[in-house]
């Protein structure tokens, strides 16, 4: 017997057993009723007895209670024997409209057993065709078999994801790997130096101390921002929920950045009202001061380099570093806040960037729900706004 014809047979099964556990709900329930309308007018009453009492029927009164209310329990007889009739009628039907998806279910895994049994070798030439695959070439799930077209597409997203995942890791491993070597090839470039010549010449000693320093701070800090994008990749990094006001914020970049370096002149527009977010006070302002940096680094000497904030007509806050320098090719624009990326190999190294920081500011600003909107002009500067949800 088929298994929907089997689970047919299971609602009226469910209703014979609800059918008969109602009578019996109603029998006592008819009981409990007519003991107490009994007991309400003296029908049966209790004699004391030696070790107990002694139960005494009166059956004329008991017959007289239910002459007296007849008119009361017939009718309820005859309501309880409808209830049990409709039910034994009609609610076989219910239980079965009620099981439908299961039996929607079972003619379906009938029928996808069938579809397996009969197209078993489609199957296998499906499977032979993604075990030829490769996962690091760019090749393509082709069957031939136009019912199993939304399938192969569906996996040839999926490895076109993974295949672009790989590349990118790919990608980073080698910038990494490329951003440690130079900074170590270097400083044993200067140690070989020092042993050879470095102990008694003062000049070069003082040279390759200096180089040995500058790079060792290069390297440590790559070390850093590799870390923490290491963590927030992994979920240890904390974020603390906090009232930010992204005035005062931007207050302390302005003498910050004035006192670290006063060859470029600041600017600082802010409103009168404060500018309140919540998040992480220090992660976002990392983001002002990697933004800020970024400005100086690719600024002139002399030009201006301005920080604002303020509020959104939709009421989200924002704030904004605004310079006066190369700008970026249109091109570069979509790549800027991938790690390691480099819109000019050259000018970046000769500012000692790492090619992290704008992937790190990109991470804390997803983090906080926000969202970054660049405007660049090839040399004329670039404007860079950070909004964030307001409190």
């Amino acid at each position: 017997m088929p298994k929907t014809q089997k689970m047919g047979s299971i609602g009226g099964r469910i209703n014979r057993l609800w059918v008969w556990k109602l009578f019996w709900i109603f029998f006592w329930m008819n009981i409990l009723l007519f003991a107490v309308a009994i007991h309400a007018n003296g029908g049966f009453s209790a004699y004391p007895m030696t070790g107990g009492f002694r139960l005494f029927w009166d059956l004329d009164a008991l017959q007289d209670e239910f002459r007296t209310h007849a008119v009361i329990f017939i009718p309820l007889f005859i309501l309880q024997g409808l209830i049990l009739l409709w039910q034994l009628i009609f609610g076989a039907r219910r239980v079965r409209r009620r099981l439908m998806p299961l039996y929607e279910m079972a003619q379906t895994a009938e029928k996808l057993g069938a579809q397996v049994d009969q197209d078993e070798e489609k199957f296998q030439t499906l499977e032979t065709a993604i075990s030829n695959l490769s996962p690091y070439q760019a090749d393509q799930l082709e069957t031939g078999d136009s019912e199993l077209a939304g399938l192969e597409h569906a996996i040839n997203n999926l490895l076109e994801r993974m295949r672009e995942n790989y590349r990118q890791q790919s990608r980073f491993v080698g910038d990494a790997s490329h951003e440690l070597r130079t900074p170590i090839a270097v400083i044993q470039g200067y140690v070989n130096m020092l042993d050879r010549w470095g102990k008694e010449d003062e000049k070069v000693l003082e040279e390759s101390i200096a180089a040995i320093q500058s790079e060792s701070a290069h390297m440590q800090h790559l070390v850093e921002q590799l870390l923490f994008l290491a963590r927030g990749d992994i979920g240890q990094i904390q974020i603390e929920e906090k009232p930010v006001d992204l005035k005062d914020m931007m207050q302390e970049v302005y003498d910050e950045s004035k006192m670290i370096n006063d060859a470029y002149t600041y600017r600082l527009d802010l409103p009168d009202e404060p500018v309140e977010t919540v998040g992480d006070a220090g992660l976002i302002k990392q983001v002002a001061r990697i933004l800020t940096e970024n400005a100086v680094k690719y600024s002139e000497a002399g030009t201006r380099i301005t920080l604002r904030a303020g509020q959104n007509q939709d009421g989200t806050v924002y704030f904004q570093i605004q310079d006066e320098g190369a700008g970026m090719k249109a091109e570069d624009l979509p790549h800027i806040f991938e790690r390691f990326y480099r819109s000019d190999s050259s000018r970046t190294k000769a500012t000692g960037g790492t090619g992290l920081g704008l992937s790190i500011a990109k991470w804390i600003i997803d983090k906080h729900r926000g969202y970054f909107d660049v405007r660049t002009w090839e040399d004329i500067g670039t404007r860079v706004t950070v909004n964030l949800p307001g409190r």
